[in-house]
């Protein structure tokens, strides 16, 4: 099975890609193109999906550049292709550069992979949103890193690939209350569910967090991890159906 990469016009000309799980050589509950070398799935499979993945981006698998996802606000400023793969024991959750022929890339599995472009400025970043990442403003932080390296955030386009869609991402009142805490007007992106739960909007988040910052486009692709079990991998999908572990959905970007 061949590849099947997704892509927007928003990010367009830019190289760039939210991989499904389609085309990979891993098998069992990670079967398809599980890139994460964290999860236990078996090395060499994930070491061939990997390939797989740098040959479509058109780089040598050590310019696929990689961080330790650690749902921070960190970001990583990536500005040697020869040392991009081995970033990947360095804490962060996004990653910025301006150098061609590094490929950043971000894992995923329910969590929004957010992809930047500033065309005119050469500069693009990658960054792995989950709520708290998102809360403690690693999109905003991701933004200035582009800036530094000469980016105007008003020509920058951000797109959100495959993430949990709102229903299905149930939570509880104590994930409500953390929102509240931080602004009452974080209670537009929930809606009530079943008892005392709720349903959180992450997209949504991402798409009000980018804006706010002053992003010149963002978009959603409006892929949904956790209800499209053929074509990704959800952590939440795979507690509920009481799986030991789950593949990783892998989404980059490269000048």
């Amino acid at each position: 099975m061949t590849l099947e990469i997704l892509t927007s016009d928003l990010l367009s000309p830019v190289r760039h890609g939210f991989f499904t799980r389609r085309g990979g050589a891993s098998s069992g509950i990670f079967a398809g193109l599980n890139c994460g070398l964290g999860s236990s799935d078996q090395r060499e499979a994930v070491q061939i999906n990997r390939a797989r993945v740098a040959t479509a981006m058109e780089v040598p698998q050590t310019a696929l550049a990689r961080v330790n996802q650690v749902h921070s606000a960190d970001v990583l400023t990536i500005s040697d292709p020869d040392q991009a793969d081995i970033q990947g024991d360095l804490r962060a959750d996004a990653m910025v550069t301006n150098a061609p022929d590094v490929a950043l890339s971000i894992l995923t599995a329910d969590c929004q992979p957010v992809l930047f472009s500033d065309p005119e400025a050469q500069v693009i970043g990658a960054a792995h949103a989950g709520w708290r990442g998102a809360l403690d403003g690693v999109l905003e932080t991701t933004l200035a890193a582009m800036e530094s390296l000469g980016a105007n955030r008003q020509n920058i386009c951000a797109v959100i690939g495959p993430s949990i869609s709102q229903r299905a991402y149930e939570v509880g009142p104590e994930f409500f209350d953390d929102f509240m805490t931080q602004d009452t007007k974080n209670a537009r992106f929930f809606a009530n569910g079943e008892g005392d739960r709720y349903l959180f909007d992450l997209p949504a988040l991402g798409l009000h967090k980018l804006r706010s910052a002053g992003v010149g486009k963002a978009t959603w692709t409006g892929h949904c991890t956790y209800s499209d079990p053929d074509r990704f991998y959800s952590f939440r999908r795979a507690t509920h159906q009481k799986q030991a572990d789950y593949g990783r959905l892998i989404s980059c970007i490269r000048l």
